[in-house]
């Protein structure tokens, strides 16, 4: 284990040592946080809310469409688990 005491000098002594590659990374992240957050506050043309509007058509051929494959889909589960408990009755007698 690390001597509480021999990691602070060796922490200190990295700290001290110039990796200019390290120095550009972190530079370069902060500059670009910084103007992230000052750019939120000086937008100035806020983006408009505009009114959705949908064609009433659509919404119920859409609702028309989903109620038809629905019942497909119930058909098809009915008619695979009738068919599963058929072959399971003759597997079994």
């Amino acid at each position: 284990m690390w001597d509480p005491l021999e990691f602070i000098f060796l922490s200190n002594k990295f700290a001290k040592i110039n990796y200019t590659w390290l120095n550009k990374g972190m530079k370069n992240s902060g500059i670009n946080v910084k103007e992230k957050l000052i750019a939120r506050y000086l937008e100035k043309d806020p983006p408009s809310t505009q009114s959705k509007s949908s064609n009433i058509n659509v919404l119920l051929n859409r609702i028309a469409v989903n109620k038809k494959n629905e019942s497909r889909k119930k058909l098809y589960f009915s008619a695979a688990a009738s068919t599963g408990l058929i072959l399971f009755g003759l597997i079994i007698f």
